[in-house]
């Protein structure tokens, strides 16, 4: 690898806060400018599918979203899991893995290497393979995002500041709501400048991005699918429970985008008036099977519906905790995160912090 080759990794303040589609979007942005990356993901959190290779499922994914060669993608140092975990508490795992990293670095090429982190600033710090203990290996600059819930993600990026020093290069806002965009652009974005820390983006929410498929729901919930399921790659944005009378119901469903209706096998009434509204697929509690004529109409207009043995409160429970969690894995998110980066993201400004030497002129 040459010599002048740089390290950038991107964290998060916390997990699930867009971390992969910032990782994705930089990558993206830095190949338009004309610049050779390689990309890996030192600590594995989504196991790959086959055991003929160590690439982790999310390194698979961006490199064939980014349409990386092989040669540009860097296998998985250490998977987090329980199992690591517990090999690395009763002493059987006493591995170096900071000189396994510096090892692992010189399979890469390129002008930038692109290291995705783990969930949080602490995370892999019992294998000595924190974000800042990856970073100070590597000489590496950290990007974080931080999902901008609320004015109290400040203290995060400040405390992450601290934690990191001067490796720091920048904070990506992430997923911050409309009615606040004005607030963080005139206030938060200032005060942080003013306290050394660059805002490279603020990046609006979207439904979309938050959203999961109707075929990962299938898997989460173990459920039975009873029609459509070529349909089962329809991006479910919201979640609306049908427990009520038909009425009351039609004004939450009206209401709703692109829902997830969870309601009994046997309330048709219910059935019949989701699937007339903004829904995108109908699940049905109790695994109790729906009348022939509601099967019928979801064949018609091509909304899958599923069968579940959960109570409701179980499959909400799920259900909620899929959107907490969501991954990157579907073609429309990549595109949906190309566009939120084009956008609002300062590419120039973060290649000009990297020191690097773009071969398409800003």
């Amino acid at each position: 690898m040459p010599k002048s080759a740089k390290y950038l990794l991107i964290g998060s303040t916390e997990a699930y806060s867009g971390k992969s589609a910032a990782t994705l979007g930089i990558a993206h942005q830095l190949r338009h400018k004309g610049l050779d990356i390689s990309y890996g993901k030192p600590l594995g959190t989504c196991p790959s599918e086959s055991s003929m290779d160590q690439i982790d499922e999310d390194v698979r994914f961006i490199g064939e979203a980014l349409q990386l060669p092989s040669d540009r993608l860097l296998p998985t140092l250490l998977r987090l899991d329980d199992a690591s975990i517990t090999q690395r508490l009763h002493g059987h795992d006493a591995k170096d893995y900071q000189q396994d990293l510096k090892h692992y670095t010189q399979a890469a090429v390129g002008d930038l290497v692109l290291l995705e982190g783990a969930g949080s600033l602490h995370e892999g710090h019992l294998f000595d393979v924190s974000l800042a203990q990856t970073a100070q290996v590597l000489g590496a600059a950290v990007v974080l995002t931080a999902r901008f819930h609320s004015v109290l993600a400040i203290d995060a990026i400040l405390a992450a500041q601290q934690h990191l020093g001067e490796a720091l290069a920048g904070v990506i806002l992430n997923d911050v709501p409309a009615d606040q965009i004005e607030m963080v652009d005139s206030q938060v974005k200032p005060f942080l400048e003013a306290n050394g820390i660059a805002v490279f983006g603020i990046l609006p929410h979207s439904e979309l991005l938050r959203s999961v498929s109707v075929g990962e729901l299938t898997h989460r919930l173990n459920a039975e699918v009873l029609c459509c399921r070529d349909r089962l790659d329809l991006m479910v944005e919201s979640l609306t429970i049908g427990a009520m009378n038909v009425n009351s119901a039609l004004k939450y469903f009206r209401k709703a985008r692109n829902m997830a209706v969870v309601t009994g096998g046997d309330r048709t009434d219910l059935q019949l008036a989701a699937l007339e509204t903004s829904t995108q697929c109908l699940i049905l509690t109790g695994h109790l099977p729906p009348a022939p004529s509601i099967l019928s109409r979801a064949e018609d207009l091509e909304i899958p519906i599923l069968s579940v043995d959960l109570d409701t409160l179980t499959t909400v429970e799920i259900i909620d905790h899929a959107f907490g969690q969501v991954r990157l894995h579907e073609t429309i998110k990549v595109k949906c995160v190309f566009d939120l980066m084009d956008k609002h993201f300062d590419v120039d400004r973060l290649i000009q912090t990297l020191g690097l030497e773009p071969a398409i002129p800003a």
